[in-house]
């Protein structure tokens, strides 16, 4: 894995710092190891035309974030439906202790001893009704979903992983070409530090 080059400006800080030659030895050679590196990458990946590299970076990046978002969306959405089937089975569960507990009048003695189940009863029923669900979907139709939801992000994930690698290799590289090719500012900051 290549990684951001040293830059000339880093070193003359670690000199001022005390650092002495061996470090600045040690910096342009570990130095010429990353661009050698990156140089190998570029040709490796048929990247040497800067246009090409900046163009396959934002590509891969795009690429990258949309399976990021694809796999949040698919993540959020097996919640849902997991807190979806809990309502469900606490209805199902809790269903003819309410109608009882109606069929009593409301009765507080009733409630006294049922409690725990009529809580969760209108709990799911109060969730129903803040999702707007009129009709209940099944637990086995929510299952079949949340199954399919979770084969999708399994096969999302791989190249979720690969686009995360390729995309961390690319902009490093890209970094790098910046930093080799086209900042000239660094010289100027270390001029200025020099002439204070």
């Amino acid at each position: 894995m290549i990684r951001i080059i040293n830059n000339s400006f880093t070193s003359y800080h670690k000199l001022q710092e005390g650092k002495g030659a061996g470090y600045a030895r040690w910096a342009k050679n570990f130095n010429l190891k990353q661009l050698s590196q990156t140089l190998i990458y570029l040709e490796e990946n048929n990247l040497l035309d800067r246009s090409v590299l900046e163009e396959r970076t934002a590509s891969v990046t795009a690429q990258y974030h949309t399976l990021s978002a694809n796999m949040k969306s698919a993540e959020q959405r097996m919640a849902e439906i997991k807190v979806l089937q809990q309502h469900i089975i606490n209805y199902a569960k809790t269903r003819d202790t309410y109608i009882a507990y109606r069929k009593a009048g409301y009765s507080k003695r009733f409630l006294l001893e049922h409690e725990s189940e009529i809580i969760l009863h209108k709990a799911a029923k109060q969730f129903f009704d803040e999702q707007g669900l009129k009709k209940l979907p099944t637990v086995k139709s929510l299952q079949a979903e949340y199954t399919q939801l979770l084969s999708e992000k399994k096969a999302m994930y791989a190249d979720y992983q690969k686009a995360r690698e390729d995309m961390r290799a690319l902009q490093t590289a890209k970094a790098n070409v910046d930093r080799i090719l086209g900042d000239n500012s660094l010289t100027e900051e270390i001029e200025t530090e020099k002439n204070r």
